[in-house]
């Protein structure tokens, strides 16, 4: 298989997104870089284990202020300076994290990421978002700074678990919603192959979808205006991962979860095609999403949507859709959210 290059421009950055096999890495041998790993991908991607490398824990509770220091010191110990690489290899946290930390040393090294889920392919590496949680909120403190480099290989996919794949899945979803009707016809008639992981499917969900995010990053590289478009759910999504301190879902369980309530909540406000909320829904259903929860407060759901980043003059504001690829921001009253929320949860 021959590499594949996507070129985008985010604000002054250049950023490079390459899918291929892992003879790409060959050129990182020998270069002055710290490789930053979780334990669950340290074992991958041979041709880059002669560099210094950092193995972190797996899982959320790895993307803090804690973490960020130890990289640092790392980068420190290693004596890197300005023309150094830092690599990150892994899902979200480990690119998130590391990305952060090379944002803030030095004022900023060169930086590639390789995202080894396909959560991370198609939405964490991509567009310049660094950062982590804190105080019980997700990636509260953060920079942007685009990763010079991304290298998609697909090869990694094969040792991930069927929940991650999944929980990548949710984030293929929405791009398809946000702005690729042919990626939601191959959802929708190619269920079977998708969930086989067949490699030429697998491959074109990648591709489309960061196609789509780059596409909105370019427009609106700070989250001025359209790049809110991308966190079509996440509100929802990011108040439930609080609420439940960060167990029992992933995060593309919990963007599945939220879309779902967008929609709902989109219906409500009488926004919404009520055609469209159904058939969105139901794709995701059809991969396995959780819809409907219970046990969870819906006022510790509210108030935690009330703190969200994302939020302009104390006021919270949701990303809706019309119909698909018809996206906007609406403010919503309280009573409406809870009332779809309660409706909604047993």
């Amino acid at each position: 298989m021959g590499t594949r290059l996507l070129q985008y421009r985010f604000g002054g950055y250049s950023s490079c997104v390459e899918l291929g096999s892992e003879a790409l890495l060959e050129r990182f041998r020998g270069e002055r870089a710290v490789v930053v790993w979780d334990e669950n991908t340290s074992s991958l991607l041979e041709p880059l284990h002669e560099l210094p490398s950092v193995i972190l824990p797996p899982g959320e509770r790895t993307k803090s202020l804690d973490t960020v220091t130890q990289l640092l010191e790392r980068f420190l110990e290693e004596g890197l300076e300005r023309d150094a690489t830092v690599i990150a290899v892994g899902g979200g946290v480990v690119c998130d994290a590391a990305a952060l930390a090379a944002s803030l040393y030095m004022r900023g090294v060169r930086l590639v990421l390789i995202p080894t889920t396909l959560l991370a392919m198609v939405d964490a590496a991509l567009g310049g978002k660094t950062g982590v949680n804190f105080s019980a909120y997700k990636n509260l403190v953060g920079t942007f700074y685009p990763a010079e480099q991304i290298i998609v290989v697909p090869e990694t996919l094969e040792t991930l678990p069927q929940r991650e794949y999944l929980s990548g899945l949710a984030e293929v979803i929405k791009s398809a919603m946000l702005g690729d009707p042919e990626l939601f016809r191959i959802l929708t008639k190619k269920v079977d192959e998708v969930l086989a992981r067949e490699r030429e499917v697998v491959e074109d969900l990648i591709l489309r979808s960061v196609a789509v995010k780059g596409h909105i990053v370019e427009q609106d590289f700070t989250e001025r205006g359209g790049r809110e478009w991308l966190n079509l759910g996440h509100t929802f999504a990011h108040a439930l991962e609080s609420v439940t301190g960060f167990e029992g879902w992933t995060h593309g369980e919990a963007v599945a979860w939220g879309i779902v309530q967008a929609l709902r909540c989109g219906e409500a406000a009488g926004i919404t095609d009520p055609d469209y909320a159904a058939t969105a829904s139901e794709l995701f259903r059809q991969y396995g999403f959780r819809c409907e929860i219970d046990t969870i407060a819906v006022d510790a759901l509210i108030d935690a949507m009330q703190r969200d980043k994302k939020n302009r003059g104390g006021r919270v504001r949701y990303v809706l859709q019309r119909r698909p690829g018809e996206t906007e921001l609406r403010e919503l009253s309280s009573e409406l959210v809870r009332g779809v929320l309660s409706r909604n949860l047993s």
